[in-house]
């Protein structure tokens, strides 16, 4: 997979949907009631979050996209409680009072199970056209893409006037469509149906040859540029007419609760595209974040420290490159397995082979090996003025396409050690002739009960011998 997370802050998403306040009671359960055959819970924890619509906008926050989320509520409690996520979340909103109770869902749990789900609403409500839509008219200019989230609750009546019109505007136009009619969605940019919805639509399609006939063929009906159904433990598939299909595979290790999957697929797929990334990656990083999110409980959301990780995991070397944050997310996760992390450091300005052998000599002492790299200036300021020859992102860039190294993080500083004293490996090594007192990070790394250890370089293979021959010095 050659798909790299780009830079969301700049990106801007404007999301008008159903909107709805989920409501999470939990607490443990031990007996059974003695008025019906249900299990008595107690409720120790109340959790509240924005669904549907907002649940896209939420994990659109959680990538640090600015997004904007259009709704409908009433003029209730649950509707403070709403706008209060909202705010908390950092995310700009614009809901309208149409008359009726704002949509609540209450999902009750116990030890990580859902034991039953409430929903409060009021059916046949519809947005006031008018007040939306020129809601919806002045905020398009501001945004690179609209998600339109339909959960078939009549905010979305009146959805081919918003599409002709963001489509008019040159803005794309993801749907995550409900119901048997997808005609009202006609000219969108993109739909995302699960098999389930798609096939209640199109008819069964029993093998991906089936699906992809009929995905195409609904494409050119309605106007659509593509569609991508999710399927499950099947994976995902994009499929657009006149191209190849991608059929990516699931990406859950286990998957604990489907609840809004949908919402984090269209959300990371709008995302890229708002980061100017083509379908073919948005739909690689939807599927990688839809196997994250379904090993959550509850409508949740996936971070881009998470998606790094799992890129990585995938084998996406690029990802293996990593910032300080990131990294203290991936050693935790890797302890939480069991693994055992070594690191090292160094400038590696011209990788060579007395560098290879090292770091394969380290890779060998644990599960997982970190590379701290000195950037520019800290090399220049080691090394002299003539160095480093090649750049940080280059060296970071080879390192990371080793097969013995896992992670590749710089450092600013004369010695690394602040950053192994926040990462806290549990075997720190250093080749060349040193005692492993006098390694930057002894102290704080055996004070946590870990080992330093110094291991032997190549001899005659040294960058400074290199760049002595290449200058025939």
């Amino acid at each position: 997979m050659r798909v790299q997370l780009p830079d969301f802050s700049k990106a801007r998403v404007l999301v008008l949907g159903d909107v709805m306040l989920d409501r999470y009671w939990q607490g443990p359960t031990g007996r059974i009631s003695p008025e019906a055959p249900v299990p008595v819970v107690r409720v120790e924890n109340e959790d509240t979050r924005p669904g549907g619509a907002g649940n896209v906008a939420l994990n659109l926050a959680s990538l640090s996209v600015n997004s904007r989320l259009m709704g409908c509520v009433g003029d209730d409690e649950a509707a403070a409680l709403l706008r209060a996520a909202l705010d908390d979340a950092g995310i700009e909103h614009q809901l309208i009072d149409w008359g009726l109770p704002t949509i609540t869902k209450l999902r009750v749990i116990s030890r990580n199970q859902q034991l039953i789900r409430l929903d409060f609403e009021q059916p046949g409500g519809t947005a006031p056209p008018e007040a939306l839509a020129s809601g919806f008219d002045r905020q398009l200019d501001g945004h690179q893409v609209v998600v339109l989230s339909d959960y078939a609750k009549g905010c979305l009546s009146g959805i081919r006037a918003l599409i002709a019109e963001a489509r008019e505007r040159g803005l794309p136009v993801l749907v995550d469509p409900k119901g048997h009619d997808f005609s009202r969605y006609r000219g969108a940019s993109l739909l995302t149906p699960n098999l389930g919805e798609f096939e209640a639509v199109v008819g069964p399609c029993p093998d991906d040859a089936t699906l992809v006939e009929k995905a195409e063929a609904l494409a050119k009906e309605l106007s659509l540029e593509a569609l991508l159904v999710t399927r499950s433990e099947k994976g995902m598939s994009l499929i657009r007419p006149g191209q190849p299909p991608l059929h990516l595979p699931a990406r859950a290790r286990e998957v604990f609760d489907v609840t809004g999957a949908g919402d984090t697929v269209i959300a990371v797929f709008a995302a890229m595209l708002a980061a100017g990334e083509g379908m073919d990656n948005a739909a690689r990083l939807a599927n990688l974040a839809a196997g994250l999110v379904v090993g959550k409980l509850g409508a949740a959301t996936v971070s881009p420290s998470e998606l790094r990780l799992a890129m990585h995991d995938a084998g996406a070397p690029e990802a293996a490159v990593m910032d300080q944050a990131t990294l203290v997310h991936a050693v935790r996760h890797a302890r939480e397995r069991g693994e055992k992390v070594v690191m090292t450091n160094g400038c590696f300005d011209i990788l060579h082979a007395g560098h290879v052998s090292y770091l394969r000599a380290a890779r060998a002492l644990g599960d997982r090996l970190i590379v701290a790299v000195n950037d520019d200036d800290s090399v220049r300021r080691l090394k002299g003025d003539g160095r480093p020859v090649n750049p940080l992102m280059n060296r970071m860039s080879v390192l990371a396409g080793l097969e013995a190294v896992d992670w590749v993080v710089p450092f600013s500083e004369d010695t690394p050690e602040r950053i192994i004293c926040e990462l806290l490996p549990d075997l720190l090594v250093k080749g060349g002739d040193y005692r492993p007192a006098e390694i930057a990070g002894h102290d704080c790394v055996v004070a946590n009960g870990g080992e330093v250890r110094v291991l032997d370089f190549v001899d005659g293979l040294s960058t400074s011998d290199i760049l002595a021959r290449v200058r025939g010095q």
